[in-house]
């Protein structure tokens, strides 16, 4: 809780009674919990225009490439599995029956066949960065796009922050990762509205005009606690305070959350979902990819998603009869509302996870790690949709042709969202670091 004083009444050794506090819903004066729940550094107001942004869904256990959008019907059948491919409404281009409503919609997509340089790792810091943990962490911790675009960009409306992490806590808490700041520090990291109690943000009968003079003192103590500070915490802490004070004096960033204000017919076509976690892994919450669109609207640069469980080395056309129809209803709508509201062009959608699957079926129906080769899908943005770029081979072991590496999808994300990526951003010690090593989008996107 932030705490400001008011007349010293006794009490406590250094003259303050605890009644003399005025406290303000979950904002931490120390860092105790708004640290946790705010984190981007202010710029001017709201410039009213279009923003780009980008909303990334990442499908945690690494999805079956061959089960979703690379089926191999010629197969043998310890390879092909149980699932027919459909046509979709692109000529030539087939994907899982499973998946009616992202046919219908295949104009709008890219999919890629042929994803490579995954490392094996359940993590979905390869998809957030474009590196894999042991890269990252070898060089101080790679900032996640989000964090850069909290960097580069900073927040369109003062009061909604620019990156927004939606996954909940898992059992296995790699899956939940919305994407680290890295050495860009606290102050770009994720808001996190599913792991911290926005009840809590409240004024509780405080007029704006007394918060602005609590503001006010609060940032005579910031200025004096700086003095003594050479850590970079009280900076930290100063982005965090004002950005709470901007939250509590907007209604914005919680109506945007709040997907009960949304027309129940688009919502209808989301599908609802729960928060449950499946096993160990993310909920199939078909809600967040309703926030998502809501949240970029209301000024987000970048909100991120995990969706589901999809580490299958059992069951795994159960578990995809289950999950793959909610993706498709789930994306398939996101798609829609993109382009109904005009923001195709400035939105770009990815999803994908941290692996593929082995070719082989194995004694329990279900599929291994397979780093070899992975997929993803790519929508919005301005991109040249209604295709595919790669090939597998027969056995969808390995790219026959037009190898993707995961640092050329975010050099195509940076592309759109209008950002070099020969950009550099200081690391901890000042060092200036490129986004990616890889500068090249897929040119057969932009």
């Amino acid at each position: 809780m932030i705490t400001i004083g008011g007349r010293a009444r006794g009490g406590f050794c250094d003259g303050v009674s605890r009644r003399d506090f005025l406290k303000i819903g979950g904002l931490a004066l120390g860092g105790a919990s708004l640290p946790q729940i705010l984190a981007a550094e202010a710029r001017a107001g709201v410039t009213g225009k279009p923003h780009k942004a980008v909303i990334m869904v990442f499908l945690a256990g690494g999805p079956p490439h061959q089960d979703m959008i690379d089926l191999k019907p010629d197969a043998p059948s310890e390879v092909r599995g149980e699932f027919k491919p459909i046509a979709t409404n692109v000529p030539g281009i087939e994907i899982c029956e499973l998946m009616p409503r992202l046919a219908q919609r295949m104009d709008k997509l890219a999919l890629i066949r042929t994803m490579v340089g995954a490392r094996g790792e359940h993590a979905a810091v390869q998809c957030l960065t474009g590196y894999s943990d042991q890269e990252s962490k070898q060089q101080g911790g790679r900032p996640s796009i989000g964090a850069i675009l909290s960097k580069l960009k900073g927040p369109v409306d003062p009061g909604v922050p620019p990156f927004v992490g939606l996954s909940p806590k898992t059992g296995h808490m790699p899956w939940a990762d919305p994407g680290e700041p890295g050495y860009l520090g606290l102050a770009h990291a994720p808001f996190t509205p599913n792991r911290d109690d926005l009840t809590t943000l409240k004024l509780n009968g405080i007029g704006l005009e007394r918060l602005g003079d609590r503001k006010a003192l609060l940032a005579g103590f910031d200025n004096l606690r700086k003095d003594i500070d050479n850590s970079g915490a009280i900076e930290g802490m100063d982005v965090f305070t004002r950005r709470a004070f901007e939250i509590l004096t907007s209604s914005k960033l919680v109506e945007a959350l709040d997907v009960t204000k949304e027309d129940p017919k688009i919502r209808a076509k989301y599908g609802y979902g729960d928060m449950k976690n499946v096993d160990d892994g993310p909920p199939c919450c078909m809600d967040h990819f309703l926030m998502a669109r809501r949240l970029v609207e209301a000024g987000a640069r970048c909100v991120t998603i995990s969706f589901g469980r999809w580490d299958y080395h059992d069951r795994n056309f159960a578990q995809c009869r289950e999950r793959l129809p909610k993706l498709d209803m789930a994306l398939s709508a996101l798609i829609d509302d993109l382009y109904a509201r005009g923001l195709d062009q400035d939105v770009s959608v990815v999803v994908w996870g941290e692996f593929g699957r082995t070719p082989k079926i194995n004694g329990a129906a279900g599929r291994d790690h397979w780093p070899n080769v992975s997929c993803a899908m790519l929508a919005g943005g301005g991109m040249r949709t209604g295709q595919v770029i790669g090939n597998t081979n027969r056995l969808a072991e390995v790219p026959k042709d037009r190898p993707v590496t995961f640092q050329s999808v975010f050099a195509t994300l940076y592309h759109n969202l209008g950002i070099d990526p020969t950009t550099t951003v200081p690391n901890h010690s000042g060092r200036p670091m490129y986004l990616i090593d890889s500068f090249d989008p897929i040119r057969e996107l932009v």
